[in-house]
């Protein structure tokens, strides 16, 4: 164990603090038991050890982080390792990476009940399962869930300038203002395009000129590992959901034609919505469905994207349609604390409540008469006006 802790503390004195996601500061971390999950490459190991030097820097002797895919588990366990690090006085114990360690769920369980006074903190994959795995952990932790930088977060980064969030009914309510003080200070059509490319994934920062190979490898790896780990796809039936995530790109935002596509594929249509609803667990695409129902495992999305539009930029070869990078950009910016479905009338209800046309600048409000609380989210303005919202302003919600 000395070894890990000699790794934790290297890693420690490496991470760099002075900028930290909003998520941080919205963590209750004083609950014992606390899951965050998230697509990779998002920045889950990097949330853990900033908060680790921030708040705990006084009391690295009682805490420990540690990576689960660590060769030390080979032949060492889990349980193990909690108990020795409690008995010399450990308290935190931040675990990374947990769906890589085979039972997990019921050894963190049994070491939250039998350490009450030890905090744990564990991460994991966006396919991870809190409530159906075989320790139902949901009743015990609190469970977060994480994605790539906001707009407004790529902005502070890369200006140094710190900007807040805002929740959808201020922007509703207060556009007009919030988008003056915000152009007063930064303009941002200065970043909007480059975030659009490769903004969204906070390991552009590292080389940026691999930034495109390294998101490709993300890609793979959800695909060739995590998805016959954490949803026993056959390893040999991978290069069916690359067939199909590669035709999606082709046409998205689009209404997946079930039928038609699993004949193109060659796997029949429960495979079929099976392997969509896994690239929608995996944070590769987003599903809306529409207005009067929910969405489950077989049943097919009414409409479909890709997540982000990092993805778009890397995944199609054709020219990019300005109207679905603008629906991509809302819909991913909008998923994360929001409900969003498909109006009879619109591009997107939100919460049930406002009705969303997504356009450039002379966008009319022509497809929201009669709808009382219906807005235009438009591209290439930087102050709206009534219900005219500048779309890049839809990226200062977290």
């Amino acid at each position: 164990m000395e070894k890990l802790h000699e790794k934790f503390i290297q890693k420690i004195q490496n991470i760099d603090t002075d900028f930290t996601r909003s998520i941080l500061h919205e963590i209750n971390w004083d609950a014992r038991l606390i899951g965050i999950k998230g697509a990779r490459g998002i920045g889950k190991t990097t949330l853990l050890l900033q908060h680790i030097k921030i708040q705990l820097a006084q009391k690295l002797q009682q805490t420990l982080y540690v990576s689960l895919d660590a060769i030390w588990f080979t032949n060492n366990s889990l349980t193990d390792l909690a108990d020795a690090f409690v008995k010399q006085g450990g308290e935190y114990l931040f675990l990374d990476e947990v769906h890589k360690y085979p039972n997990w769920s019921q050894e963190i369980k049994n070491i939250y009940d039998d350490y009450p006074k030890l905090h744990i903190v564990f991460t994991g994959s966006s396919l991870l399962e809190i409530l159906n795995a075989r320790a139902d952990l949901s009743r015990r932790a609190v469970i977060y869930s994480m994605q790539g930088f906001s707009f407004r977060e790529y902005i502070s980064l890369e200006s140094g300038i710190t900007l807040p969030s805002y929740t959808l009914d201020e922007i509703v309510e207060n556009h007009f203002e919030i988008s003056q003080k915000i152009t007063a200070i930064v303009k941002p059509f200065m970043y909007f395009q480059k975030y659009l490319q490769t903004g969204y994934y906070p390991f552009y920062r590292e080389q940026e000129d691999l930034y495109q190979q390294r998101l490709g490898e993300v890609i793979n790896m959800i695909l060739e590992v995590e998805l016959p780990l954490l949803r026993q796809i056959d390893i040999a039936y991978v290069h069916r959901i690359k067939q199909l995530l590669v035709l999606l790109t082709e046409s998205v935002p689009f209404t997946p034609n079930v039928t038609k596509i699993s004949a193109r594929i060659g796997i029949n249509r429960a495979t079929m919505l099976s392997y969509l609803h896994y690239l929608d667990e995996s944070e590769l695409t987003i599903h809306v469905n529409n207005e009067t129902g929910g969405l489950n495992k077989l049943q097919k999305p009414t409409k479909l994207y890709l997540n982000n539009t990092n993805l778009m930029y890397l995944l199609q070869h054709v020219e990019i349609n300005i109207g679905t990078y603008r629906e991509t950009f809302f819909a991913n910016q909008l998923k994360y604390r929001n409900k969003i479905s498909i109006p009879s009338q619109g591009d997107f209800l939100v919460n049930q409540k406002y009705t969303f046309e997504i356009g450039g600048k002379d966008k009319t409000k022509k497809q929201l008469e009669g709808i009382e609380h219906g807005f235009i989210a438009a591209d290439n303005i930087e102050v709206g006006f009534g219900n005219k919202i500048p779309l890049w302003l839809f990226g200062f919600l977290y």
